[in-house]
């Protein structure tokens, strides 16, 4: 039961709830422990202040030091204890946390991440769970051993000396309740302070990926100022989240000291009255002490848990969004791609494609064609089933892509996007993704068809050369050619193409043309291109204007139609002409 509200309210594993439940009770043990000294030394003093109202045990100095050494071994063992659990199992829990999220993120929809900040979930990934490791390896735990620890206690002593006990338990209720009403503003602070961060962390990631182009239109400045108001921003927002954070906290550890200030008093009152004695007198003094040090720390961790919810609710956020998921197992009959009556938004108020119907057959070449915003790389994507269509069926082999699992469909699938995607690894290893399994022969044989090998010779190791982040060292061209060859590599009987050829001059057009003549063989191949040229020998042309088919056929048959084809196609053959 406990296990459950734990990993609820705090979203953890099993385990991680298991082990911070282990952590609670063990740092209530030991804050149990730490009142053994103030037990022996209360023996001590009745040695010599002898006290009715106290039991009295007559120990020489060899027992005393033997009952401390026992008191000192009990407070290690526990403190090994908690010390595993609240650390170790916090860090571990960490791990854990990390990992799900990103298995999580793994089998979202694109959709997700087209929504999304990515910025925002690298800081829930890397920043809001190391936060997290100091809540919950001292805030939770402290914060829990602390109020049970103090309960416990508190009906003992009531039951001692009920007008003494309400002297020094008092101000522990208000100084709380003076924390929890801040609790609105400091979670608000909060969640100004992480919009602000992840403007301040866009910003500067916009900076250095721009660099150049700041540079070449003398832009710095007036970037670097609007930079600067972001970062203080931030600062502006921390300062004003840790005054009112301070503000509540200092008031309510300056009420507890007030209850030392009642003890006296009342205590003092009693004390003179004879209601009773001064040893009596001198432990409710030492208790105040001992309970109101760790109540000062628990007003802080209460804070700091304040603040943790509202980076749980962002990882709770990412927990609930809905999977993409599917049988892994299906029986397609061949790789025909079919659109059924599809109609596709990313905003409900507008569509992007309105009833969509076409059929790219296995063993052939279907173009799309059209304007730019006519839909073609959204067909594309709903095609791998990186989205869902809102309306209608999308089927491979008569088998609804729905019902797929979307790592296992996208075994079926060689794409290669307009914007190439490279790791900051080797020439070999950005090509091998393409196939993992594959021999340097194999890399090599694609890389060649590719016409990668010439310009990776070139490179100073070559193919175990190191191309940057996102392959910098590297042209355009250079990039989408590797990309090409991992395609090829992966020799999957599905392709995409988007504007493969987009970023090549016209002699390696010509050549990579060739290359993917081999790839597309027997294969349902769908090309997004804007040049006419490049899918003049397609078998079958969907031409797309306004997120509609407005045209449908071989190029011969559009050819004879004076409609949005023709009209493209003269305009590059104008062009094609023009000279400088």
């Amino acid at each position: 039961m406990i296990d459950e509200y734990l990993a609820k309210k705090f979203a953890l594993s099993k385990q991680g709830s298991n082990n911070l439940k282990k952590g609670i009770i063990y740092t209530t043990l030991l804050d149990f422990s730490l009142m053994l000294p103030v037990i022996l030394f209360v023996l001590f003093l009745s040695q010599y202040i002898p006290d009715p109202s106290i039991i009295s045990v007559e120990l020489d100095l060899i027992g005393f030091i033997i009952l401390i050494i026992i008191v000192l071994g009990i407070i290690y063992i526990l403190k090994s204890k908690q010390y595993h659990f609240i650390y170790n199992a916090t860090y571990e829990e960490s791990e854990v946390r990390r990992i799900t999220l990103a298995e999580k993120l793994r089998k979202l929809p694109m959709s997700f991440f087209e929504k999304k900040n990515l910025s925002d979930l690298t800081t829930t990934i890397m920043g809001d769970c190391t936060d997290l490791e100091h809540a919950f390896s001292h805030a939770v735990p402290e914060l829990a051993g602390s109020v049970i620890s103090l309960v416990i206690i508190s009906i003992g002593i009531l039951l001692f000396n009920f007008p003494l006990s309400i002297a020094l338990l008092w101000v522990i209720p208000v100084s709380f309740l003076i924390v929890i009403v801040s609790k609105s503003i400091q979670e608000k602070n909060s969640e100004k302070i992480i919009k602000k961060r992840r403007t301040g962390t866009d910003g500067i990631q916009e900076s250095i990926e721009t660099i150049k182009e700041l540079k070449a239109y003398n832009y710095e400045d007036d970037y670097l100022k609007g930079l600067n108001r972001k970062i203080k921003n931030i600062e502006s927002s921390l300062i004003r989240s840790e005054l009112v954070t301070g503000t509540s906290v200092i008031s309510g550890q300056m009420v507890l000291k007030l209850g030392i200030v009642s003890v006296m008093i009342v205590g003092s009152t009693l004390l003179v009255s004879g209601q009773i004695s001064l040893l009596m007198f001198i432990l409710y003094l030492i208790a105040a002490a001992f309970i109101y040090l760790p109540i000062q720390g628990a007003l802080e961790f209460l804070a700091e848990i304040f603040m943790a919810g509202v980076k749980i609710k962002r990882m709770k956020k990412i927990e609930s969004q809905a999977v993409q998921d599917g049988s892994i197992e299906y029986s397609n009959k061949g790789y025909d791609i079919t659109f059924k009556d599809v109609s596709f938004n990313y905003k409900e108020d507008k569509d992007i494609l309105k009833n969509i119907n076409f059929n790219a057959k296995q063993g052939e070449v279907t173009a799309l064609i059209g304007p730019s915003g006519g839909g073609k790389s959204t067909i594309s994507k709903l095609a791998a089933r990186f989205w869902d269509a809102n309306e209608g069926k999308i089927t491979l082999g008569g088998v609804d892509l729905k019902t797929i699992d979307p790592e296992a469909l996208l075994k079926n699938y060689a794409i290669v996007f307009q914007d190439v995607v490279l790791f900051n690894n080797t020439v070999k290893e950005n090509i091998r993704i393409g196939s993992h399994g594959a021999s340097d022969e194999e890399v090599y044989e694609v890389a060649k068809l590719a016409r990668c090998d010439k310009f990776v010779k070139n490179l100073p190791n070559g193919y175990d050369t190191l191309i940057g982040e996102n392959g910098s060292l590297l042209s355009g061209g250079e990039r989408q050619r590797i990309s090409i060859a991992r395609a090829l590599l992966k020799n999957a009987p599905i392709i995409l193409l988007d504007e493969a050829t987009a970023s090549l001059d016209v002699e390696n057009e010509s050549e990579i043309q060739k290359a993917l003549s081999i790839l597309i063989k027997n294969k349902t191949v769908i090309v997004i291109a804007h040049r006419m040229r490049t899918i003049a020998n397609a078998d079958k042309i969907v031409v797309l204007k306004e997120g509609k088919i407005v045209e449908k056929g071989s190029p011969q048959e559009l050819n004879q139609i004076d409609g949005l084809y023709k009209k493209m196609v003269d305009i590059q053959n104008k062009t094609g002409k023009w000279r400088l």
